[in-house]
């Protein structure tokens, strides 16, 4: 599957799960389409540096701290794109794990080649 193909996935994914969860807002669907590549780019260049400095946490947690992570990766999404907006990290650790669910019931199709 090609990178646009996977941007405008996870743009979906990311407008369906904005409108399920009460703690987590989105004006538009540029927006979306914005925090999309900045959550791309974020998981890209800035969660391997911190995966690396907070492993024996990590270690110590059994990977449970991977979660959190996730959720400090999607609350600086929110601060970086004005329409997106995340109310806590309790909010930001669920849209990330319903991102990545609904993600890959999208991206299901793509399984099987």
């Amino acid at each position: 599957m090609n990178v646009l193909a996977k941007i405008v996935i996870n743009t979906i994914a990311v407008l369906v799960v904005s409108y399920i969860l009460p703690g987590i807002e989105i004006s538009s669907f540029f927006d979306a389409l914005v925090v999309a590549v900045v959550l791309a780019l974020l998981n890209l260049l800035v969660k391997p540096v911190l995966i690396i400095l907070t492993l024996p946490l990590t270690i110590v947690t059994l990977g449970i701290f991977l979660l959190i992570l996730n959720g400090l990766i999607v609350m600086l999404a929110g601060a970086l794109v004005d329409g997106f907006y995340v109310s806590g990290l309790f909010w930001a650790i669920i849209f990330s794990l319903l991102v990545s669910l609904v993600n890959a019931i999208l991206g299901a199709k793509d399984l099987h080649k």
